[in-house]
């Protein structure tokens, strides 16, 4: 049994309050409590954050506990452990001797241990003809069963503070999904709105977050995003009922204006020779027999562009200069105002990577002006990882035919890897 009397602290060392304090706290036990000492122990490692020790402090509290002689902390079985610092040292896995006595100062002040010196600061214990212990000089767990309900507790509420924590980082990855995915359909889609804002808008929330982020922090975030997410959802919804309501004769004559705005020809001298050719041919021997395969041969193409270019969207203007800002130095005056501009740019940039003026004038023709010199642009962009830009383009060009060719995920990743999304949500 342990004493239940005051004890004072060896040598030079002062007495405190706080050991006081823990010292009656200890003499309130309940006479038959006892506790598992290795679940309590479990409780005690949760609880660490509100309890102010350290891991190794707790490293040390574990060597102590090894050697209580029984599983269950009780009075009966005795509280006082009394090892050396070189056999603590030993169990606390070679942890330097100065290291120990600093930390075993920590777990005191924090009020999970006593300190029961003998008058000489020895710790040992005084044994009866029997072998039992009666009396102990050395380290008392006694604030450990003592506050073992409030260290259960405490456990308790680190868990739940850590499973809202973990739930809160979920639901804005998954709102961060959602908005992200939205966007890319909306634009891959060609729907009206100001989507790169959306994006922008986004990115800020994600930015304005510290490294690791508190609850009411990520709360705070989540809400913004959570109400970003229900205006892209809304906006989308309004845009859906729109498009049920304008009929598709209106929808498709809009892809087809938007698919060859500009003839092919005024931007290639090339494609003039070609038809100048044609003119001067139809105009020889056979040239109605000519003319007849000429004509069924073109239906069949414009056949296939229709179906083409009504697979494969095209994206706003201002996306397309900001995923692949490179195409503007080869624009008129430097700068890209109009899809007129970009097109002009594109032959340029077309010649200069070395892709066939037929190579170009296929891809026009299947996936349409625009969205062939969109690809021209982000080719560019990409110029140190593409070997062939001509046989690249061709390749995206046959995908396209076979509409396996979707221009709405290169030019978002185009974007991302720019780095002005992340400029200016910095900024905001």
């Amino acid at each position: 049994m342990e004493s239940r009397s005051v004890t004072t602290p060896f040598g030079r060392r002062q007495m405190t309050l706080g050991m006081f304090s823990s010292q009656v706290a200890s003499r309130r036990i309940e006479p038959d409590k006892s506790v598992d000492k290795w679940k309590l122990y479990r409780a005690l490692c949760e609880a660490r954050p509100l309890l102010g020790v350290s891991d190794r402090a707790l490293a040390v509290m574990n060597a102590l506990l090894s050697f209580y002689p029984k599983n269950e902390l009780s009075e009966e079985n005795g509280l006082v452990v009394f090892p050396s610092n070189v056999q603590l040292s030993l169990r606390a896995h070679g942890m330097a001797e100065q290291t120990i006595r600093r930390h075993l100062a920590g777990l005191i002040g924090a009020g999970l241990l006593i300190r029961k010196d003998s008058p000489n600061g020895k710790r040992y214990a005084h044994k009866g003809r029997s072998g039992t212990v009666e009396d102990a000089f050395g380290f008392s767990l006694a604030p450990l069963l003592a506050r073992s309900e409030e260290i259960e507790t405490l456990a308790a509420q680190v868990i739940s503070d850590r499973m809202r924590l973990q739930r809160l980082r979920e639901r804005l990855t998954l709102c961060r999904r959602d908005i992200s995915k939205l966007v890319e359909t909306a634009l891959e889609e060609a729907l009206s709105g100001d989507w790169e804002a959306v994006i922008l808008y986004q990115q800020g929330i994600v930015g304005a977050l510290s490294r690791n982020p508190a609850a009411s922090e990520l709360e705070e975030a989540l809400g913004d995003m959570e109400q970003l997410r229900e205006d892209v959802v809304n906006q989308l919804e309004n845009l859906l009922d729109s498009r049920k309501t304008s009929g598709n004769a209106i929808q498709n004559e809009r892809h087809i204006q938007s698919s060859e705005p500009d003839s092919i020809s005024e931007l290639e001298h090339g494609f003039e020779t070609k038809l100048g050719a044609k003119a001067e041919d139809n105009n020889g021997p056979n040239a109605k027999a000519r003319r007849q395969q000429d004509g069924s041969k073109g239906m069949a193409a414009e056949r296939g562009r229709g179906q083409a270019t009504g697979d494969l969207k095209s994206f706003p203007l201002g996306l397309v200069v900001q995923a692949c800002p490179q195409i503007s130095d080869y624009a008129p005056g430097g700068a890209i105002g109009s899809w007129r501009d970009l097109m002009a740019a594109a032959v340029i940039v077309r010649s200069m990577l070395g892709v066939s003026p037929s190579a170009y004038q296929d891809a026009c023709e299947t996936m349409g002006a625009e969205n062939a010199a969109t690809v021209i642009a982000c080719i560019l962009e990409r110029g140190g990882h593409i070997n062939s830009a001509g046989g690249y383009l061709r390749d995206l060009t046959r995908r396209a035919e076979r509409g396996e060719f979707a221009l709405g995920p290169m030019l978002m990743a185009l974007y991302r890897s720019s780095g002005n999304g992340s400029r200016r949500a910095g900024t905001g």
